[in-house]
């Protein structure tokens, strides 16, 4: 069994709420910049990628709603308006957790792409909104290949260094942190 801590599709962000395991399984949705600064700030979502990705998404999911929803007008009158909102929402999740290096490298990384957007002559805010979903969303893709390669590599490891004399193939493990 898996156990999905986010659960993304374009325009929907639900993170499970970390802060009722082990007893309950509770997915949140996140509609707003301040359901993810709520999550983050209590600890429902932990794990320093964990965090990251779900300040990532959230701004990626409502920028999703609002292209979607854009008629008759888009949710922001140029590149340069949607990279000024975008990094505005950045910095206010930052302040959930303002040592967070994950949140904050994210943060600088994707407000990397939103200038790099607004900066071409002939951007709009849909191509604006666009690169940014498509850079949080490549996020979620390259934490979640990271974590079952940490978790494939650790079951091989573990599997091929038990202590000598032992072989039986049932192993017990503690874990914690970002352990895939």
């Amino acid at each position: 069994m898996v156990l999905q801590a986010i659960k993304y599709s374009r325009g929907r962000l639900e993170i499970l709420d970390q802060l009722r395991l082990p007893h309950e399984k509770v997915y949140n949705e996140i509609k707003s910049l301040e359901d993810a600064w709520i999550a983050i700030k209590s600890m429902q979502v932990r794990g320093a990628p964990a965090i990251a990705i779900v300040a990532a998404l959230s701004i990626a999911a409502i920028a999703a709603r609002q292209l979607r929803d854009m008629e008759p007008k888009p949710p922001a009158a140029s590149a340069q308006a949607a990279a000024q909102h975008i990094t505005s929402g950045l910095r206010y999740l930052l302040t959930s957790r303002p040592i967070a290096v994950n949140l904050a490298d994210a943060a600088t990384k994707l407000s990397a792409v939103v200038k790099a957007m607004a900066e071409k002559l002939d951007s709009t805010s849909t191509a604006g909104f666009e690169a940014y979903i498509e850079a949080a969303e490549r996020m979620l893709v390259d934490d979640v290949q990271d974590n079952e390669m940490i978790g494939k590599y650790g079951a091989h490891w573990i599997l091929h260094n038990k202590a000598p004399g032992i072989t039986d193939t049932k192993v017990s493990v503690i874990t914690h942190c970002n352990t895939g």
